[in-house]
């Protein structure tokens, strides 16, 4: 199986989600290359960018984990070619 590059692209909404958020995140920890967190207080929300080196399967079951959370929206945006060395 080969691994993608991705940027997951999450806005959080409700702030009560973030405990169960940095959960996920953590399981997957082990295909996170970087993390960017920015609080947008005009809007009363946060937006995270998360870039993962995983296969396709990895990437979609934690933006879809991340989807499900109530106030949170997550999109995966894949790399075209296999990461560097596959």
């Amino acid at each position: 199986m080969e691994n993608r590059i991705a940027v997951i692209g999450i806005i959080v909404e409700n702030p009560e989600a973030t405990e169960q958020l940095n959960s996920i995140l953590h399981e997957y920890g082990e295909y996170i290359v970087g993390r960017m967190g920015i609080p947008y207080r005009p809007r009363s929300l946060h937006i995270i960018s998360i870039i993962i080196d995983a296969p396709t399967e990895v990437i979609s079951a934690l933006s879809g984990k991340l989807g499900m959370l109530e106030g949170v929206s997550a999109k995966a945006t894949y790399s075209k070619a296999p990461a560097h060395g596959e």
